[in-house]
């Protein structure tokens, strides 16, 4: 059993549920609100059924879809649940995504009293042209409206979400957004480049040359201006596209705990239709389909659809991709001892040439990418993880 064990472990919710699903989107929901009552109890069943008597856990995500189509009281249910039947650490982060078109104060003042104590608010753009490209149910109103109840709710840990990349976005059109966004003084920013998924609306509108891609040149400028603009206006990036306010009231800058585990490959556990677990060495996956996933555990049964272990070799080219996405990069002491290698002699040839290039650094015995090798994240992690591992 792997010591990564010990270490505390997150919590994942999956809720299946949209209003109506965006095209940019390839997370599983539904819009059939009809099957939450049912979907409740399989969640609450699915917890029971599991075991995890040796973990300990201190981060609680509740994501989806769209969870704030949830009332306060089925949040509640939720997090009650949880807490319940799984062994927390005080002081837990407790997360909720919300959906600007779908929440009301009330809401988001019960969600507060229910025990959420951080929000995620999913705003995308501040301009009605490119929340109309990417099928946002929501308008910019909506968005600003959203986040002065949420600060009047009680909330002092929000995060927000923005996305770039979009067809023809100019540098003035995602400055705009940037410009907004920290107006608004969110504790947390998340920038996503806008990707096109298989098997999505946007990417069947991109095969039918209904609009064209950016440039890879233009989206690494806009990702050179996301960098300049937000370190200037106080925000620490601590990820590729994360980014955390800093205050002189909250050290360290308030990340989000819960995704940090995603990248440190510490273990955490889904629940609901699709969620993805990870205890090393086993990662396993549930149905991606709701009356699939409700039908298995009204049978007694855990609704894992599959599930594979990771290789040594695997979890070391995991460890470097996620590590390297990272503004710190890869511990070298810690990687060498989990994996017995040694890092820099085992790709001591790659390694030169990318600090030579101005890609990557190595000091205070870590590894991380430069500026210009976060944008060049995917080939770079390619090269290495394709090399042989010697030694292990």
């Amino acid at each position: 059993m792997s010591s990564k064990i010990n270490q505390a472990g997150g919590i994942y919710i999956h809720i299946p549920f949209c209003v109506r699903k965006c095209p940019y989107c390839d997370f599983y929901s539904i819009a059939d609100l009809s099957l939450k009552p049912r979907f409740l109890q399989a969640l609450n069943r699915e917890m029971e059924i599991v075991e995890l008597d040796t973990f300990v856990f201190d981060t609680l995500y509740i994501g989806g879809g769209t969870p704030s189509v949830l009332n306060p009281d089925a949040i509640e249910q939720i997090i009650k649940a949880v807490f319940g039947h799984f062994d927390f650490l005080p002081d837990a982060e407790v997360t909720i995504e919300v959906n600007p078109g779908t929440v009301s104060f009330e809401q988001l003042r019960d969600y507060f009293k229910a025990g959420v104590n951080r929000l995620n608010i999913g705003v995308q753009s501040f301009q009605e042209g490119n929340l109309n490209f990417l099928g946002r149910i929501h308008s910019v109103e909506d968005a600003y409206l959203a986040y002065e109840w949420v600060r009047q709710a009680g909330f002092d840990n929000i995060g927000m979400d923005l996305i770039y990349g979009l067809p023809e976005q100019t540098k003035a059109n995602w400055r705009f957004d940037l410009e907004h966004a920290v107006q608004m003084r969110p504790d947390h920013l998340s920038c996503y480049m806008l990707t096109c998924e298989p098997d999505t609306p946007l990417h069947q509108d991109l095969k039918r040359d209904r609009f064209q891609l950016l440039s890879e040149t233009k989206v690494r400028d806009l990702f050179d201006l996301t960098l300049d603009y937000l370190e200037s206006h106080g925000y620490v990036q601590y990820e590729i596209s994360n980014f955390a306010r800093r205050t002189d009231t909250t050290f360290p800058p308030p990340v989000s705990r819960h995704n940090i585990k995603y990248w440190s490959l510490t273990p955490y556990v889904g629940f609901g239709p699709s969620a993805h677990s990870f205890i090393e060495p086993q990662r396993y996956w549930n149905f991606s389909d709701i009356k699939k996933y409700i039908r298995e555990i009204e049978a007694g049964r855990l609704p894992i659809e599959e599930k594979e272990v990771l290789s040594t070799q695997q979890l070391m080219m995991e460890a470097i991709y996620l590590g390297l996405r990272t503004i710190n990069g890869i511990d070298l002491a810690e990687f060498n001892q989990r994996f017995k290698v040694d890092f820099l002699r085992t790709f001591e040839s790659t390694l030169n040439d990318l600090e030579k290039n101005g890609l990557l650094r190595i000091a205070r015995d870590h590894c991380a990418l430069t500026r210009k090798g976060l944008s060049l994240l995917d080939s770079i992690t390619s090269n290495l993880t394709s090399l042989e591992f010697t030694g292990r």
